[in-house]
């Protein structure tokens, strides 16, 4: 008798989504955490001060409501507790004045002046159809079941953001919005495919909202966690594993991790070719990521930011661009695009009374070790004069340090490789499905799954990378 069916390495989120599934179908799952406590990308602590809750990688998480697989689970009745800001983004502008992304498509067009109608078009051709492009785009490569919707939207979001945001918008409050959003992809917006990514966030600000976890990003996992364990899941922590001989015989084992630790875990037991191609692995530019204890809330100049639980600080398209044109270089950039989440405006339990918490980061080169908080606090002050007055106390990593923390974020990376067209949807290497991992010799006992965020559809905190190589796992081993 085996003493479980399958043993999960890593419990961030795709670690756990990948337990949950085979649970549900009646297995028997262990899952090995090398931390002290579970969450991966979803870990939240006092980084600065008593009192000050900070999220410690992700924030704010429009594909954790949007999720297919997430929908599924009753994580409400685990503690989760989804909070929305009364605006899911705020753009501030250097004349005083925001761009707003509202849950409404129509308030928000009609923010844009000349580009109102180009604005509610353009949109208007892809909320409607939110549910159809995520069950499509959260996937593997597969035939389409609505293939009309994704030929629609794939005509779009194939593009580069850079060429649909200047095609599309006349002026440069529309521009800068759409180049906020894209800037996610952590790619130079000239390149396509980096407009789908506007596209996705801007979609489902619409649809769904960019809600936050009340009381920290950590709650999601540790909903997932008690999920998994009211399922009969076991849960292990500091419990690293550094080679596959240190795991006991099971009928599968399926791995949280990226193409470098694969290699390390699993060694020679792979055929050369697909060694060859998970070292050939591309990894993205790293991120600078501060926490800052603040006295009050920030002091934008335009009040409505206050509206937002995230703001996208960096000006206009050419600023954007520039900057995430820079992360690809050996330089980071001088004035950078800094994603600032304002988590406690909404949610009391971060910050003690009468403070706030303020969560930033900004994308820098690969393996980074820059110090980039000086740069930071410049382009928030830009827009908020006297932000640099309500910093208490500040708690920074460098990209370099990241992958101390974490060593999926290889460099910084914290969408595990590279998200464009070479790397979408044949990631981690050519091969399908791509979640199995094959193994050289009949004799070997593993039956080996790659479940993270280096497998489709890639990062985000949407438990779907989990979930497919879940069912790979089901479909090719019978208990």
């Amino acid at each position: 008798m085996l003493n479980f069916d399958a043993i999960i390495v890593g419990s961030g989120p795709n670690g756990l989504a990948a337990a949950i599934t085979l649970a549900r179908a009646g297995w028997r799952v262990q899952v090995r955490e090398a931390a002290a406590s579970v969450g991966g990308g979803l870990r939240s602590a006092e980084l600065t001060r008593p009192g000050f809750v900070h999220d410690v990688c992700s924030a704010i998480h429009p594909l954790g409501l949007a999720s297919p697989f997430f929908r599924s689970l009753p994580l409400s009745d685990f503690s989760l507790e989804w909070v929305h800001p009364s605006a899911p983004l705020a753009h501030p502008l250097d004349d005083g004045t925001a761009v707003i992304l509202e849950r409404s498509l129509d308030a928000t067009a009609e923010g844009l002046g000349a580009d109102t109608a180009a604005y509610r078009r353009l949109m208007g051709l892809i909320v409607g159809e939110w549910e159809a492009i995520l069950e499509e785009f959260l996937g593997p490569l597969r035939v389409p079941r609505h293939p009309l919707t994704m030929m629609g939207f794939g005509l779009l979001a194939m593009q580069s953001a850079q060429g649909l945001a200047q095609l599309a918008f006349r002026g440069e409050r529309a521009q800068a919005l759409f180049a906020g959003l894209a800037a996610h992809s952590i790619q130079p917006l000239e390149r396509p495919p980096t407009a789908a990514f506007g596209l996705m966030l801007g979609m489902l600000g619409h649809a769904v909202g960019w809600p936050m976890a009340k009381g920290g990003s950590q709650m999601i996992a540790d909903a997932l966690a008690a999920y998994l364990r009211s399922l009969g899941g076991e849960i292990i922590t500091e419990a690293r594993v550094d080679s596959l001989d240190d795991l006991p015989p099971t009928r599968a084992v399926l791995l949280d991790v990226t193409p470098r630790q694969l290699l390390r875990l699993a060694g020679q037991r792979l055929p050369p070719g697909y060694r060859a191609q998970l070292s050939r692995y591309r990894y993205g530019p790293g991120v600078f990521k501060i926490d800052f204890a603040l006295s009050q809330a920030i002091p934008w100049r335009a009040k409505e930011c206050a509206r937002a639980g995230t703001v996208h600080v960096g000006g206009t398209l050419a600023e954007i661009a520039a900057s995430e044109r820079a992360a690809w270089t050996d330089a980071p950039a001088a004035h950078p695009y800094v994603l600032v989440a304002q988590q406690s405006l909404f949610d009391c339990s971060r910050a003690p009374e009468g403070q706030h918490t303020a969560w930033a980061y900004c994308h820098v080169p690969n393996g980074s070790t820059v110090d980039m908080t000086e740069r930071i606090v410049a382009q928030i002050e830009r827009f908020a004069p006297g932000f640099r007055e309500c910093i208490l106390a500040a708690h920074t990593r460098t990209a370099a340090a990241l992958e101390q923390y974490n060593p999926n974020y290889v460099g910084g990376d914290i969408n595990s490789g590279v998200q464009d067209f070479l790397q979408l949807f044949t990631r981690p290497a050519v091969h399908f499905p791509p979640y199995h991992v094959p193994v050289r010799g009949r004799a070997s006992p593993e039956r080996l799954y790659l479940c993270s965020s280096a497998t489709p559809p890639g990062g985000g905190v949407h438990g779907m990378c989990g979930y497919w190589a879940a069912q790979e796992a089901l479909q090719r081993v019978r208990l």
